[in-house]
């Protein structure tokens, strides 16, 4: 099969049936089966990362170089016995995978963020950024996507939570889902979004797409990096602004972590009701401090940020990761106290439930619920 590569000949389904059959009477049909599977998986695939990406309970999967691969089942990162050979071995696989979504990956560009065809996103870095060999991370999508019902289902939140979730969507009120890498923020976000009335336009803009939304009218823009000249880059920034001139009723921005924030906190103050995104914090009460550095990255002063985040965002729900459990741990409301911008909890895990805090009259007042729900 690489002889003909290297011949020039473009590898395609029939040239690997081709190479299976070669010694059919010899193998017998069950193995020039596997054969046909391995080769596809070689040429168009992950090649030995194929099974585990597969494999419906994997969600991240993780190549340390030559030093062995990991996997993340939903209990937290596990070695698993895959060998992908030396790092020449391993390094053609992650020139492969970028190939394959898209992108380039060699010495003068030594670093890729891509999407593999169905939807498994793909990060790949080589030496001498990385020791040794190249380091490929995966995300792997749900093969299904989960609405609010499978999160309770699953205990990420509860009847309460699913409630507030809900009249939260409805009442179009701007929030961010926040938590830490692995939380399970784009789920919720997904499950969110699909949430909202099919009679409204969604546009999402993100660096790479990663949002899953079971919903009748959605439109989505995705970045570009630069070629191998260096130019032709189109930023998450870039993106938003375009996405304001496409006619949205919810705006969208799958990760809020750059001088985009400018963008979506002048949208949201423009009129666009209901825009929400995702953050990186590890508390409720991180995000106006990570919004403030945000900021910075668009020159914003700190005032501005304040201003125009008091007037833009109202709601934070926050999830957690403990162990293989995702859930939402708080939801809050952003006001000012006294003089600081805080965002003060109005409803946080205790005891296995969601339970009304300090800002719960708020909150409920917000989203239309009585107070004594």
């Amino acid at each position: 099969m690489w002889a003909q590569i290297r011949a020039g000949h473009e590898p395609t389904s029939e040239r690997v049936d081709h190479v299976a059959e070669i010694d059919s009477a010899v193998l017998g049909a069950t193995s020039v089966q596997r054969l046909r599977s391995r080769l596809s998986a070689d040429v168009f695939g992950a090649g030995p990362l194929e099974p585990l990406i597969a494999d419906p309970e994997v969600t991240d999967v993780l190549v340390n170089g030559v030093a062995g691969v990991w996997v993340d089942r939903g209990q937290g990162l596990e070695p698993v016995g895959t060998v992908l050979g030396d790092s020449a071995a391993v390094r053609r696989l992650a020139v492969r995978l970028a190939t394959l979504a898209g992108r380039r990956l060699d010495e003068t560009c030594p670093y890729v963020d891509g999407l593999l065809p169905g939807g498994v996103r793909l990060h790949a870095v080589l030496p001498p950024l990385v020791e040794g060999a190249a380091h490929i991370s995966l995300r792997v999508p749900r093969a299904t996507i989960l609405r609010l019902d499978d999160l309770v289902r699953a205990g990420s939140v509860d009847a309460r939570g699913r409630q507030v979730l809900r009249r939260l969507v409805a009442s179009r009120v701007a929030f961010v889902v926040t938590g830490g890498t692995g939380s399970g923020k784009t789920t919720l976000l997904a499950a969110l979004l699909s949430e909202i009335d099919p009679t409204e336009r969604i546009v999402i803009a993100e660096d790479v797409r990663e949002l899953n939304v079971d919903h009748p009218h959605v439109v989505r823009l995705e970045g570009r990096s630069p070629n191998v000249e260096g130019t032709g880059a189109v930023s998450l920034t870039t993106l938003v602004r375009q996405s304001l001139r496409m006619r949205p009723d919810r705006l969208v921005v799958g990760e809020v972590r750059g001088a985009e924030v400018r963008e979506l906190l002048s949208a949201l103050n423009t009129g666009h009701e209901g825009g929400c995104g995702t953050v990186h914090a590890n508390t409720c009460g991180d995000v106006v401090a990570r919004f403030e550095a945000l900021g910075a990255l668009a020159g914003m002063p700190q005032p501005a940020v304040h201003a125009q985040l008091a007037s833009a965002l109202q709601v934070v729900v926050h999830v957690r990761r403990e162990g293989g459990r995702r859930y939402v741990a708080q939801i809050g409301v952003l006001g000012w106290v006294d003089t600081a911008l805080v965002v003060s909890p109005a409803l946080t895990w205790r005891a296995g439930a969601l339970r009304p805090d300090l800002g719960w009259a708020r909150l409920s007042k917000l989203v239309g619920l009585p107070e004594a729900a």
